[in-house]
């Protein structure tokens, strides 16, 4: 039986599909993608039989950088949440996009399916995010276009950075 070897990624795109999808997340990825970089986004990246959490797992081990795309309903997702937090667990660099979000806005829902660990790990990686220099884009005054290239260059610098870093 032919078994699939996924290519590692070079940046795991971290975002609420129902609020930036259609958006920042996948324009993003497109762009990134045209620059030489290996981004991952669970729409494009994971195909039908693939095990979830073993797929999302990998694509945040062995990415270099996570970009995390918060939004309005972005604390309302077990995944998302669970994925900011491996990627902090990990000591991968996070770059926060706060999309039609303040930072101090963000707080982790009381969700009664999540034990105390999960909301404690939520909460922890949340406000790690929340205190790192990252990006704003508010969709009813923003061009769309300008703000994905500038955030593209930043991500690309962070990978020059992170590659350099590596080499030494």
């Amino acid at each position: 039986m032919a078994t699939r070897l996924m290519e590692p990624s070079d940046v795991f795109l971290n975002h609420r599909s129902t609020d930036t999808k259609r958006t920042v997340a996948t324009r993003l990825y497109d762009n990134l993608k045209r620059h030489g970089i290996k981004p991952f986004l669970d729409e494009k990246n994971m195909k039908p039989g693939d095990k979830l959490f073993e797929k999302i797992n990998n694509g945040i081990i062995e990415c270099k950088i996570g970009v995390a795309v918060f939004s309005p309903h972005y604390c309302q997702s077990y995944f998302c949440l669970y994925e900011l937090a491996l990627l902090t667990t990990l000591n991968k660099k996070v770059i926060p996009i706060f999309c039609d979000v303040n930072p101090s806005q963000l707080r982790v829902v009381n969700n009664a399916k999540w034990s105390k660990e999960e909301h404690r790990r939520f909460r922890w990686a949340l406000d790690e995010a929340k205190y790192t220099v990252g990006l704003t884009y508010n969709s009813s005054k923003g061009n769309l276009s300008e703000f994905v290239t500038n955030a593209s260059e930043i991500i690309i610098g962070n990978m020059i950075e992170f590659e350099n870093m590596e080499r030494r």
